[in-house]
């Protein structure tokens, strides 16, 4: 599933460099979901207080709702999950609040707060806005991984199987916590919590936003719960189907062969970067090699073994973001003639900042990986073949660290498409995006059927609700009166995000006679 401040699906979460490196993801016929009422189970209200959140410059409402860790096992240790809401301005406000699904999986919801409240300010003005940590995310049952300092050497950042000892490591101590039962934290339990904070909040429906991930937890919200949902919202669609890392190969491919076709069809990125694939192709084919870089944030000189797992991280990592992705032609010559500073800078770039909002809990994040995303036997197939450019090494690495990693169930249906609901339902791709492009939600669209609408932005990347007058869509579309006037309106506005030109060196080549 970096990375928009708010629209990260970032499948990574480690330090600079490393974070880039740690993944190496119907037919309208069909049968109407029920909308008849359905007895729910008694909930306590939950009580809220004034609370304070990061990069929130108002006053909040913060709450805690404990959950069973194991519903099988009600005697069991319990965890508690943190809720916060967003009031609205108004004093008259709308009766159903907008409910923020975060990505990852990993991320907290809470943390995002700040970027969320500015990016949903106008509907903020009648409606609520419900964050809740995840269970394993945030404050809610932490399973979290000490983050290596992002001033340690590239060699030990950079090096996957360091990276995987380390993972372990973490594994191993996050089961000899209280709520260290890894195989309790899956999407489906997720859900179930989500419908309790809605009974406790003393909520009929909300409006779900899902953003990466958070639309696989939205999709299987819908499929659970679907009269608790108004409207849907889906930014960067997780399709049920999705097998997370046998689909990073493929989709990363497709986002960099656009990315190669659109310098060749520029004639001064042609002239600068000529031959580009194959000249990067050949380096990869060369791989392992030892290669001299400085260190992105120290600026200290170091050695390194760059291995194929590691060159496949650090040119994945800056497609998420066409700003970022648009020095990558530059970085890829570059690093073809020998200098690799420009790619290991870009990767730092697009990792972020340690310890920021959009950071990920690694000990979920593998949790829902490894059960969901990964057939449990080791020797299964491989799910896509490999790629010119990354190989199968994703799936490789995802599968050596899942190895061992406690797997929890998965219902039966969770991998099949959703029947048709009556629920109206926005869809947001970036034709661009690396991790889940158009043809995800396309075939999500296609099962929900005629209460569907799919917007793609050609140019975007990993994230569409950011950019432009997305933010406008997404209060016209919760706000409409009726569903049909949600479904009509006019997305043109978006047509026009630009493709970023990539970056050229300094002096320019001459142009070609």
């Amino acid at each position: 599933m970096p990375r928009a401040a708010v629209v990260s699906g970032a499948h990574h979460g480690r330090a600079g460099v490393a974070r880039a490196l740690a993944a190496g993801a119907l037919l309208a016929g069909a049968a109407v979901l029920p909308a008849a009422a359905v007895p729910e189970p008694a909930v306590a209200p939950l009580t809220l207080t004034p609370c304070r959140l990061p990069n929130l410059e108002h006053e909040a409402l913060c709450g805690r709702l404990t959950r069973p860790l194991d519903p099988d096992r009600p005697d069991a240790t319990p965890i508690t999950l943190r809720i916060a809401v967003v009031p609205a301005v108004a004093r008259q406000k709308k009766p159903d609040p907008v409910l923020f699904l975060a990505g990852g999986p990993g991320q907290s919801a809470v943390e995002l707060a700040g970027p969320l409240a500015r990016l949903t300010a106008r509907l903020a003005n009648r409606r609520d806005l419900v964050l809740v940590d995840q269970r394993g995310t945030g404050d809610s049952a932490p399973l979290t991984c000490p983050t290596p300092s992002a001033t340690a050497s590239l060699a030990d950042l950079a090096d996957p199987q360091r990276q995987r000892d380390r993972l372990h490591a973490c594994r191993d101590r996050l089961q000899r916590l209280p709520h260290g039962d890894l195989r309790r934290y899956g999407t489906a339990l997720a859900v179930e919590d989500l419908d309790a904070v809605r009974q406790a909040l003393g909520v009929a429906q909300w409006n779900v936003v899902g953003v990466s991930y958070g639309t696989r937890v939205a999709l299987e919200l819908l499929r659970r719960h679907p009269q608790s949902v108004r409207r849907l919202v889906l930014d960067a669609v997780v399709e049920p189907a999705m097998r997370l890392p046998a689909a990073f190969a493929r989709d990363g491919q497709a986002a960099l062969d656009a990315l190669l076709a659109a310098c060749t069809a520029a004639p001064a990125c042609a002239a600068a970067y000529p031959e580009l694939a194959t000249r990067w192709r050949a380096l990869r084919a060369g791989l392992p090699r030892a290669v001299s870089v400085p260190h992105p944030v120290t600026g200290r000189p170091e050695t390194l073994v760059l291995t194929a797992e590691m060159a496949a991280a650090l040119l994945r990592a800056p497609l998420y973001r066409p700003g970022l992705a648009a020095a990558l032609p530059l970085a890829m010559h570059e690093a073809a003639d020998g200098r690799f500073d420009a790619l290991f800078g870009l990767a730092s770039a697009a990792a972020g900042r340690p310890g920021g909002p959009g950071d990920i809990a690694e000990g979920e994040h593998f949790s829902v990986v490894c059960a969901e995303d990964l057939p449990p036997r080791a020797d299964a197939a491989i799910g896509s073949a490999p790629s010119p450019d990354f190989g199968d090494v994703f799936e490789r690495s995802y599968r050596d660290t899942c190895a061992g990693w406690p797997r929890g169930p998965v219902p039966a249906d969770f991998h099949a498409p959703l029947p048709a609901t009556p629920v109206a339902t926005l869809l947001l791709s970036g034709g661009a995006d690396p991790v889940t492009p158009p043809v995800h939600a396309a075939r999500v669209a296609a099962s929900i059927g005629r209460t569907a609408r799919h917007v793609v932005v050609p140019q975007a990347g990993h994230g569409v609700l950011s950019l432009g007058c997305a933010p406008d869509l997404l209060f016209r579309f919760i706000d409409a009166a009726d569903d049909a006037g949600a479904l009509a309106l006019d997305a043109g506005c978006l047509d026009g995000v630009p493709r970023p030109p990539a970056l050229l060196p300094w002096p320019l080549p001459p142009a070609p006679r």
